[in-house]
């Protein structure tokens, strides 16, 4: 194989969020079917959570995607952590309000009475841990008047849980959690990645030897793996560049694999 087969198959592996990207599994999409039909039902809020690195952005993201062209559905990936910038988009966006000054929540729900949309808006807001705990109380009141529905994503954590909170455990319609790959999955996972880029020669680098030795590294977490295959096959790409014959192409090298997992800082010396 060729450098340039090594440089296509890092990309795969870039630690960015597209929808194109998201990969069938077959526990991930019945989860994802489950969020959709949740989505289609009357609720208030649907809490999706899990560690990082298990995919909640990229559910997120795909949802939008697949349902902007035919509901009022709007993505936040990056916190808006302002109280009055929050809901001066949250007008803009659902009621085509461009407010100026500042704008509080008994100002926005006023809006919100006087501007009703003609159905209801779906947010999806990401990364929702980082909200503060006041902005977060409002968004829960902002569910309750039923005339916004919210998905939000947070990160599952040790030491504070929101979903524990009182006033959020009874008024959410539903949680979702997220998990890692399983390593029949995180296979399939890196396979598929590959073959959907028509990387066909090196998703045949994979077998189950060798993913059993990227799961120890990486516990199924798809950054974490994306992240140690991003760097492994930079090293493939620069090995084949300088001519080195010391290296297999036709399989992975477990060698390779604990060089990325310390370049990447996944494991230590």
């Amino acid at each position: 194989m060729d450098e340039a087969i090594f440089l296509n198959s890092k990309d795969v592996f870039l630690d960015v969020v597209k929808a194109e990207d998201y990969i069938q599994l077959d526990r991930v999409s019945t989860i994802y079917q489950s969020l959709k039909d949740s989505i289609m039902k009357p609720l208030k809020m649907i809490l999706l959570y899990g560690k990082p690195g298990t995919g909640k952005s990229m559910f997120l993201n795909k949802i939008h995607n697949d349902l902007s062209s035919s509901m009022e559905v709007y993505l936040y990936s990056t916190p808006i952590l302002d109280d009055s910038e929050f809901f001066k988009t949250l007008a803009n966006d659902l009621l085509g309000v461009k407010y100026q000054g500042s704008l509080n929540f008994t100002q926005f729900i006023k809006i919100l009475n006087h501007n009703e949309a003609s159905e209801i808006p779906i947010v999806l807001l990401d990364e929702a841990q980082l909200y503060s705990t006041s902005l977060m109380e409002k968004i829960r009141l902002l569910s309750d008047t039923r005339k916004v529905k919210f998905v939000i994503t947070l990160h599952k954590t040790e030491k504070e849980d929101i979903i524990a909170k009182e006033h959020f455990q009874t008024r959410i319609w539903e949680t979702i959690e997220l998990k890692n790959a399983t390593k029949i999955e995180q296979k399939i996972y890196i396979q598929k990645k590959l073959m959907k880029a028509n990387c066909f020669d090196s998703a045949n680098m994979f077998d189950s030897r060798i993913v059993n030795k990227i799961y120890k590294i990486t516990d199924g977490n798809y950054r974490d793996t994306n992240k140690l295959l991003y760097a492994l096959f930079e090293i493939y790409a620069l090995y084949r560049k300088n001519d080195s014959f010391k290296v297999d192409y036709n399989r992975i090298s477990t060698k390779i694999i604990e060089m990325s997992a310390l370049h990447t800082g996944l494991i230590n010396d």
